[in-house]
């Protein structure tokens, strides 16, 4: 039994705000019905994003609706609040909020009062000050951006279709990705297949017409699968005509001319940036201790350390791998150990409530998958080095496993068998992202979409 009421302030809704928020339910529902305990998780969106299908969804196999969850009917003990944490006083137990209301109200940010807090709230892009990069370029981290770039790709095949200029035609069908991670080789895979298949519905856009170009500034990529998965990755890629270049940054992209640093120009309108995240500005806007990389302190019971009643998982936290050899080294900031440590971490904050003793995080790594687009991928997983179908079957499978809620899995489920029985879907709508433009139109008004100012290019 909880020894005293317990306010438990969960910040961020992502993997392991919401694992955890989810087992604090079903570790505490007997304290939940009498009143004992509150749970309230303050997240910027009303879902969690499983970002291992964003790459999947922006090809058009999985409805973006089923790439998330929502969390109001996930987490039904919880009180669920839309809003952003911009600072953290441990000290004092409180949190000051901005909500949606917050600007309606006039009447400034508010005091959020807690026992318990569970700092969560992820990574954000690392970007670098490349000129031209904040007005052209497009991330790949929500399924906002991962349906923008899709029906952008689809809008630049139409633009190029219907141009007579070879100059606006090639940079049209241009693509550059830059960042050889999982989400940059997986987005490019993906939308690469895509654009393939599209290509045979346009009488004058073959898949040879575009040129698809992969900037990685290490001497490989996917380094989580392995160097000899990752030297087999380039080769794939490069058997699809992608050009894969190593050991090249991206030097500038602006006026829609993309620079790397080996020389080469490319007229572009299609620059997608997924070179790595770094810490939620969150962190540095509190009072609790931080490491060199600016990620949250923590002990291997996922306590933060030096302090009490805190606690931290996931890309916020630099966590103790326990069961690796060299002294010092911490788990690494994947999903795979998020979800686990999600789920300790709602335990110790039920054994801390009740004073018992806490458990320890130890998960060794079992390796890797990563899919290059339909019946293509590459997987590291137990020691055992699998690629083409097998990888691509045993990454559907693993990830269908692992998205959350029974409703989801059985809806990507029924998606993925419709796709392998009728074609893919071809269909651009751009129109979404601007919904009122037409009505604006025809009521007299200046449309409230600037072409030139476009991040995507789009027309």
């Amino acid at each position: 039994m909880v020894k005293e009421r317990a306010r438990i302030l969960v910040v961020g809704g992502g993997y392991v705000g919401m694992y955890t928020a989810l087992r604090l339910q079903r570790k505490l529902k007997h304290e939940l019905r009498r009143g004992d305990v509150e749970i309230t998780v303050v997240t910027p969106d009303p879902y969690m994003t499983y970002q291992p299908f964003l790459p999947e969804a922006a090809a058009g196999s999985i409805s973006p609706r089923h790439v998330v969850v929502p969390l109001r009917r996930v987490l039904d003990q919880c009180t669920v609040i839309i809003g952003e944490a911009t600072t953290i006083d441990h000290a004092k137990r409180t949190a000051t909020l901005t909500t949606l209301a917050t600007e309606e109200e006039g009447t400034g940010a508010q005091q959020l009062t807690y026992d318990e807090l569970v700092l969560a709230p992820g990574s954000i892009a690392r970007t670098l000050p490349i000129p031209g990069l904040a007005e052209h370029a497009i991330g790949f981290k929500t399924v906002e951006e991962a349906i923008g770039l899709r029906n952008h790709v689809i809008e630049q095949m139409d633009i190029a279709s219907s141009t007579r200029d070879p100059a606006v035609r090639d940079a049209a069908l241009t693509f550059v990705f830059v960042g050889g991670g999982y989400a940059g080789v997986e987005a490019l895979g993906e939308l690469e297949d895509m654009a393939r298949y599209t290509a045979r519905y346009y009488h004058n856009v073959r898949p040879e017409d575009m040129k698809w170009i992969l900037v990685e500034a290490a001497d490989r990529i996917l380094p989580e699968v392995g160097a000899e998965m990752g030297r087999y990755t380039v080769t794939e890629l490069r058997r699809r005509n992608i050009d894969v270049r190593l050991e090249t940054r991206l030097e500038s992209c602006a006026d829609r001319i993309a620079v790397l640093s080996d020389g080469a120009r490319f007229p572009t309108r299609t620059v997608v940036w997924t070179a790595g995240v770094k810490p939620h500005p969150i962190l540095a806007a509190s009072d609790l201790p931080l490491t060199d990389r600016g990620r949250l302190k923590c002990t291997a019971q996922l306590t933060i350390e030096g302090t009490t009643h805190a606690w931290a998982a996931g890309d916020a936290a630099a966590v103790p791998d326990v069961t690796a050899e060299e002294p010092g080294k911490e788990t690494a900031p994947n999903a795979q150990h998020a979800v686990r440590q999600a789920k300790l971490l709602g335990d110790n904050i039920a054994h801390a409530l009740r004073g018992e003793e806490l458990e320890t995080y130890s998960h060794r790594y079992v390796g890797s998958v990563a899919s290059l687009g339909l019946h293509k991928g590459v997987a590291h997983v137990y020691g055992r080095k699998l690629k083409g179908y097998p990888a691509w079957f045993m990454h559907r499978v693993y990830h269908l496993s692992r998205v959350p809620t029974f409703n989801r899995k059985a809806r990507v489920l029924a998606e993925w068998t419709l796709s392998g029985l009728f074609k893919r879907e071809i269909v651009s709508l751009g129109s979404l992202e601007h919904p009122r433009a037409e009505f604006e139109l025809a009521a007299g008004g200046k449309p409230p979409h600037d072409p030139t100012n476009d991040p995507k290019g789009s027309s």
